[in-house]
């Protein structure tokens, strides 16, 4: 037992760092799962290489995992950390504008050699461990390689094999920095390598020795305890955005009654959404791996067309290719949904850095006039409930919907209370199964008040139909090139769309008063950041409130309202600037953009700084 003193301290921001083979998210999401266990609240930021294989050792294989976690409710992953584990030169280099001055620097003396400093770009002989740059630190270092290597030293494994598990030395020494239990990482290992002795026990070994370090260096004088948040009774779980995302689908599938059929193509950062989904057959999932993104989403049409629920995940170069395939969908009126984790573009663009790129493509990205309901995710913990309302309007409406998430939300995690199935609403679904009395013919496209077609399955006796992507006859469905039908058409298309804001909540002030000087209107991932912002404000005494958007396509009906009602309305956005064009173009009011495209989320001290400058503007 260590009788180094605890000091009880709020919150705490750690970013891991280092090679991509070092582990790292491995240890971020470790640390994680032991501080929701703990009852922490928490929010994580994994930050991917670009690279699949970028060189050992450079700037561009830098793999990064923040976590921020308090007694506190927090909504950020942070705006700068406390600690900073460098596994590496090049890690330090990357993220040392990240650190706050006074932080702890925990660096690998082996990854900063004469080697790694050249790969990582420092002038030849300068070594930032040892030329007095780190001062305004506290710089603690440790020979990470070495040691781990001394814990197996009587292991067989090789020295390849030893060096893999250096990563579970850095978590050992931090649970005991943070005053940690280390079960829960036991059982992980237990379980991933139960039949692999050996790699299970060189790394219970090293997690260990990790731990036991702490209690024999003279370093660290004292260690530290972060006391449970006070959040709302309940069961908890951590969970990223992707995970979330898929259990929602699940329990929507349930709900409804539908089968659940996810055609797809692989796509970071959309893929563990296939991952996941492919787990759960026990709930009649079925997950196709298309030969492309055309493919994907034409067999989730099919699927819809069969009387099944047809999913498709993509991301925002997949968007575009599924493009024309969209248009068939709200052609032929069938419930459909379009999974879009967004990520930084055009082109391949940064497929692992996070953007909110998709929105107007979500809006236009087709051929002719050819509207979609767009529906968006805040926060990992959301996708679950976001995408459900998602599955809802598309088989209540008979209409393909878009939903967007973004890397930022699809691989962070929060703690995540969730429901028993018994609270989760029913999603009726209505199939036509014969003609009615006083029917002589089935017309496919014969509407009812909600403009909404009926759903028939095919091979129904008597409801013999055909649909196809040519412009349809109203009521009939027959194939029609009229002018005048076609205008009817594309009006009750777009109607049906618009009418679907009679059956959506109406959009709720998230913080502030409910009139002011200043709104700050978002959507999607910049809820963290927003909402850590206004509660700031907030407290110092300003007139600012806060609006977060899930239903983008069509907006809640009192949206104009509540835009009205401020002085002025600031909208951050990942982009340059996209809620914005569509906001001014429908309420006509002169809004006023924040965007940041670096491929990393808004801060929130950025936000304080520009809602400020904003109240104090006359």
């Amino acid at each position: 037992m260590s009788d180094t003193p605890i000091q009880q301290i709020e919150d705490v921001v750690i970013k891991f760092a280092g090679d991509s083979g070092d582990g790292m998210q491995l240890t971020g999401t470790q640390f994680s799962n032991n501080t929701a266990l703990i009852g922490n609240d928490l929010s994580t930021f994994p930050d991917f290489p670009a690279e699949i294989r970028a060189p050992i050792g450079t700037l561009p294989g830098v793999s990064g995992f923040q976590l921020h976690f308090s007694s506190n409710r927090i909504f950020t992953p942070g705006d700068a950390c406390d600690v900073l584990v460098a596994m590496n030169a090049a890690a330090l280099k990357a993220n040392l504008k990240g650190l706050k001055k006074g932080g702890i620097i925990i660096a690998n003396t082996d990854g900063f050699d004469s080697k790694n400093l050249r790969l990582a770009n420092y002038p030849e002989g300068i070594n930032p461990l040892e030329d007095g740059s780190l001062a305004p630190y506290q710089l603690h270092t440790m020979d990470i390689t070495k040691m781990t290597r001394e814990a197996l030293k009587d292991s067989p494994l090789g020295m390849k094999e030893k060096d893999r598990a250096k990563n579970m030395f850095v978590l050992g020494f931090l649970y005991w920095l943070y005053d940690r239990d280390m079960a829960n990482t036991e059982a992980f290992l237990t379980d991933k390598f139960g039949k692999k002795p050996d790699i299970l026990d060189s790394n219970v070994k090293v997690l260990k020795a990790g731990y036991n370090y702490g209690d024999t260096v003279e370093a660290f004088s004292t260690r530290f305890h972060v006391e449970k948040a006070r959040m709302e009774p309940g069961t908890y779980r951590s969970i990223t955005g992707n995970t979330a995302l898929a259990y929602g689908l699940i329990a929507a599938s349930q709900q409804s009654g539908l089968p659940l059929f996810l055609g797809t193509y692989p796509i970071t950062p959309a893929s563990d959404i296939l991952h996941d989904l492919s787990r759960y057959k026990n709930f009649g999932i079925k997950t196709f791996q298309a030969e492309d993104e055309i493919a994907g989403i034409s067999s989730a049409i099919g699927a819809s067309y069969g009387g099944h629920m047809g999913i498709t995940t993509t991301s925002g170069p997949g968007m575009a290719l599924k493009g024309e395939a969209m248009g068939l969908a709200v052609m032929l009126e069938i419930p459909l949904l379009i999974i879009d984790v967004q990520r930084g573009g055009p082109s391949t663009g940064l497929p692992t850095k996070t953007e909110q790129s998709d929105l107007l493509q979500a809006y236009y990205g087709r051929n002719g006039e050819c509207p979609m309901p767009v529906i968006s995710a805040s926060t990992p913990s959301d996708c679950f409930e976001a995408v459900f309302e998602a599955y809802r309007i598309a088989v209540q409406h008979m209409t393909p919907v878009i939903f967007l998430s973004d890397g930022y939300i699809a691989n962070g995690a929060e703690p995540w209370r969730f429901p028993k199935a018994a609270s989760l609403p029913k999603i009726q679904v209505k199939f036509k199964t014969q003609l009615e009395e006083g029917e002589e013919h089935f017309y496919p496209y014969q509407r009812d008040e909600k403009l909404v077609r009926p759903w028939a399955v095919p091979g129904t006796p008597g409801l013999e139909h055909r649909i196809g992507g040519l412009e349809k006859q109203n009521i009939t469905g027959n194939v029609s090139y009229d002018p005048e039908n076609h205008q009817v058409m594309v009006k009750i298309r777009q109607e049906k769309v618009d009418r679907i804001a009679d059956f959506i909540p109406h959009q709720k002030i998230e913080l502030g008063p409910e009139k002011g000087k200043v709104l700050v209107l978002g959507w999607g991932s910049t809820y963290g950041s927003i909402k850590s912002a206004v509660l700031e404000l907030l407290e110092e005494g300003y007139s600012v409130a806060h609006a977060h958007l899930r239903h983008l396509r069509p907006f809640p009906k009192n949206l104009a309202e509540i835009l009205h009602s401020y002085d002025k309305v600031l909208i951050p956005e990942i982009n340059n600037g996209q809620l914005i064009k569509i906001i001014r173009d429908q309420f006509l009011i002169d809004a006023i953009g924040y965007n940041k495209i670096m491929g990393v989320p808004i801060t929130k001290s950025e936000l304080v700084i520009r809602i400020k400058e904003l109240l104090a503007d006359k």
